[in-house]
Parts: structure tokens; sequence; C-alpha cells
């Protein structure tokens, strides 16, 4: 390895490591910083494939539906703009990245949400709107139908349903926990009949054994994504076994 690459190695653990996968456990919510965010993709595949190289980098990344139907990548929480700049042209001098957009803190999905929609149906807008929840899951359902790869065999930990679930919540300008175990463990609990839209629902045998996570939309469904390679989709939580498997639900905002 060249001196310039472990120069430039060091640089990104330095400025990145919230982003770097990491033995230690996440803990606690906060409030994302600065974000780079990269590409107008028309195709989903070409928004995969540059997240998978930057997760080869060790970069946390992910990728997402904006409102006018194409894809972008984003990765990072940096608590000053010209630290996400910085690293933003290295990656650029690198052929890494062409071009790049620095995201503000607090810049939420209510600033690029869709009209929400499920299937054909057009969901009408109310005062929720201006509830962080309500956009959550509006957020949620715009990765509905894409496909969950988040780089493929390349993908760092934690990227699984719970990637997925924090991504969602990145876009939404808060840091939750990697894996669905440490979701579980922050946050307010929330009673099943009391769930309300962008609460995280968790599965599994045991709340020290949760396997599967996914977002409240509304009307007994959540939004999840299945297993690596299958779409996002929408479900009920009374369906395809998940009401026995039902450990509980955590707010965040």
């Amino acid at each position: 390895m060249t001196l310039h690459r472990i120069l430039f190695s060091s640089l990104l653990m330095i400025l990145l490591s919230p982003l770097v996968a990491s033995a230690a456990p996440a803990v606690g919510i906060s409030r994302i910083g600065y974000a780079i965010q990269i590409g107008a993709f028309a195709e989903v595949k070409n928004a995969e494939r540059l997240t998978s190289k930057l997760q080869e980098k060790g970069i946390e990344a992910f990728y997402f539906k904006k409102e006018n139907g194409l894809y972008a990548v984003r990765f990072g929480d940096f608590s000053r703009r010209d630290d996400a700049r910085n690293i933003a042209k290295k990656l650029v001098s690198d052929k890494i990245i062409e071009s790049y957009f620095i995201a503000p803190p607090s810049k939420t999905a209510k600033e690029q949400m869709l009209p929400p929609k499920v299937g054909h149906v057009t969901v009408k807008k109310t005062d929720k709107t201006d509830q962080m929840g309500y956009i959550a899951a509006r957020t949620a359902e715009r990765f509905v139908g894409i496909p969950y790869r988040w780089g493929g065999d390349t993908v760092v930990d934690g990227m699984d349903c719970s990637g997925f679930t924090r991504a969602v919540y990145n876009l939404c300008g808060v840091n939750i926990p990697r894996t669905s175990l440490e979701q579980f463990r922050v946050g307010q609990a929330v009673n099943k009949d009391e769930l309300l839209d962008g609460d995280l629902v968790f599965f599994g045998n045991s709340e020290r054994q949760i396997t599967h996570v996914g977002i409240y939309v509304g009307e007994n469904r959540f939004v999840h994504a299945p297993k690596r390679g299958d779409d996002i989709k929408i479900t009920p939580i009374t369906g395809n076994g998940f009401a026995k498997r039902f450990i509980g639900a955590k707010r965040y905002f």
C-alpha cells in the first residue's frame, strides 16, 4: 500500500468513524449532521453498485429513491460541512465518485417526500404531515419495490433488515443504532394497540433474540426488507407468522 493510500485510509477512519462498522455496540439516538449525497441514477443497479464500492472502503453508505423517481446514494454524519466536503473532494480526486451534494443537518424527508402512496391508492395528507413519525412512514413506503441488496456480499455489519430502518431514519435526520437488537434497546416502548406511523416493530423469539424489524405505516401494516436480495415490501403484522413472533415496538421521535 502506498503512503498516499495509507494517509487517505487514516483520514477516512477519523472522519467517518461513526460510519465504519465496529465490534462495539452502538448506543443512543442522535441527530444526523452533514451528509454526502451522490448521484441521480435512473437505474437502481447503478446506485447499488456505487453503494457496494463505498462499503468496500468501510463507509456505511445506502441508496434510496428520490421524489423524482431517481436513485441516490448517501453516507456520513459530519459535525462540520468542511469535513464532509474534504472527504467528498478526496473521493472525487481518487475517481471513486464524480460529483456530490452536501446535505445539511436537520434535512428531513419532508423536504423530499412523494405524495404518500400505497399500491394504487393515494393517501390524503392530514395534519400528521408535520409529525416526524408520519414522515418516516412515508419515507419507508418510498423504498417499497426496491431490491434489498445494499452492496451484496460486501455489505457492512448491521446492514440487514435493521440497515433498512436505519437508512429511513437517517433520511429523517435521526441516527439510530445499527442492529435490530440495539435498536430495540433504545427508544420509547409502545404498546401494540398504540402504534403510530414511524414506530419500529420488532419480531423474534424473545427480547434478547430479536430477528427482524420493520417500520409501522398504519392500518396494521409495516414496511420491511424480508431477506437480503428480496424487494422491500409492505406486510400485515398479523400475516406470515409475524403475529406470533411480535416482541414489541419502539418510538424514537
